[in-house]
């Protein structure tokens, strides 16, 4: 019998933390301690990494953090609004699912780091913040997730209650707002709690090739060339951090706003 079938998720997840950073203090002092072309390893402790933080100070970060979450945050906005318009749309108008579903998967197909450079020629460098090109690689990486999630629940709504809308005279429109929006709620906010670590992860591309004057990305790629190995573990820790934070806040959300998939009450 598994020792950790009568803990609490938390306990679990806690478990989980601790085995993974004695995994990397383990690996640090042995395997990759002379790895790499830096002295010293590739690879720093944990402990390295969390003197480099104190070290440096929030002061050098929460500059860097302010500005990636916004370019992260603005890609999830307009990438998750245009894949829940394109969805709906598919529901409303049944012919053009095809199209829809090529065009996610385009999104999807297109390796980020080759359409980024020619996203910034075409948006051209940032005037002032943040950046356009870190915005459009954020919302890139949430689009297909968002749009076949957002199908995939708002298609398994009850026939039956469908179909009695359509013998009142409702519409496609009147089905999509009364009957598959509550069926699809859950699929959504899943798929929400998915795209709000890409979206971190395609702004922090972004600025990495966007010209963008502060953010995570840029300070890692100014770390790596500085060879502070500490530095950029502990900016990629950071980053690491509010991606785990954005995929919880929807985890909450999506617990007390749909209780019935768990079979919890609402309270």
């Amino acid at each position: 019998m598994p020792v950790t079938r009568g803990l609490p998720g938390w306990a679990t997840g806690l478990l989980g933390i601790v085995g993974v950073v004695a995994l990397w203090w383990i690996s640090a002092l042995t395997i990759f301690q002379n790895s790499g072309s830096v002295p010293g390893g590739a690879i720093p402790t944990p402990a390295e990494v969390l003197g480099q933080f104190a070290g440096d100070g929030i002061g050098f970060y929460l500059p860097h953090i302010t500005m990636t979450l916004s370019e992260a945050f603005s890609g999830f906005l307009w990438g998750n609004g245009l894949a829940l318009l394109l969805a709906g749309l598919v529901l409303v108008l049944p012919r053009i699912e095809k199209i829809a579903l090529q065009i996610a998967v385009i999104t999807y197909c297109v390796p980020i780091v080759a359409i980024g450079p020619i996203a910034y020629t075409v948006i051209g460098p940032p005037r002032g913040d943040p950046s356009g090109t870190a915005i459009f690689l954020a919302a890139m990486s949430v689009f297909f997730t968002t749009v076949v999630g957002s199908l995939v629940g708002l298609k398994a709504a009850d026939t039956a209650s469908l179909d009695l809308i359509t013998v009142y005279g409702g519409t496609r429109f009147t089905q999509l707002r009364k009957v598959r929006l509550l069926y699809g709620l859950p699929s959504v906010l899943n798929a929400l709690q998915i795209a709000a670590p890409a979206a971190l992860l395609g702004a922090i591309l972004g600025e990495y090739l966007g010209g963008a004057e502060r953010g995570l990305g840029l300070a890692m790629l100014a770390a790596g060339n500085a060879a502070n190995v500490e530095r950029v573990w502990s900016l990629a820790l950071v980053a690491g951090l509010l991606a785990g934070v954005g995929y919880l806040l929807f985890a909450l959300i999506s617990r007390f706003a749909t209780p019935w998939t768990t079979g919890r009450s609402s309270s």
